[in-house]
């Protein structure tokens, strides 16, 4: 079980902030850590930790994670499968070759996990 929360608002717009009040509500989805992954359509900039949503993100966090964004993507999660540590909190960023980067928040298994990470490393030996 795991709360997942995402706006896209126009300029002016404090996406972080909404987002922070959004994981709140969704708390009782996940209680083992939290994280919103912000983006002004350029750049993304990810914090997450282990917590309650309120022990992970300052009111200062969260503005300094709001200013110029555009887009927001938060989780808490719960975890059904993998260790509780911080490395699985969500959301994840990554670097994607022609589109830039991004962040991805999901509730589920990935199951098909290990057929990926051959994949890629397949594509990267070219």
């Amino acid at each position: 079980m795991c709360g997942v929360f995402g706006i896209c608002a126009a300029a002016g717009v404090d996406v972080a902030n909404l987002t922070y009040f959004g994981l709140f509500a969704l708390q009782h989805r996940g209680q083992e850590s939290a994280g919103i992954a912000v983006s002004n359509g350029e750049t993304v900039r990810v914090h997450r930790g282990m917590g309650l949503v309120a022990q992970v993100f300052s009111p200062a966090t969260v503005h300094d994670l709001g200013e110029g964004t555009l887009l927001a993507l938060g989780h808490t999660r719960y975890s059904t499968t993998g260790a509780s540590r911080a490395e699985n909190a969500h959301p994840l960023p990554f670097n994607h070759p022609q589109l830039g980067p991004g962040a991805i928040a999901h509730n589920g298994n990935l199951l098909n996990a290990e057929a990926l990470r051959r994949s890629r490393r397949l594509l990267t030996r070219r």
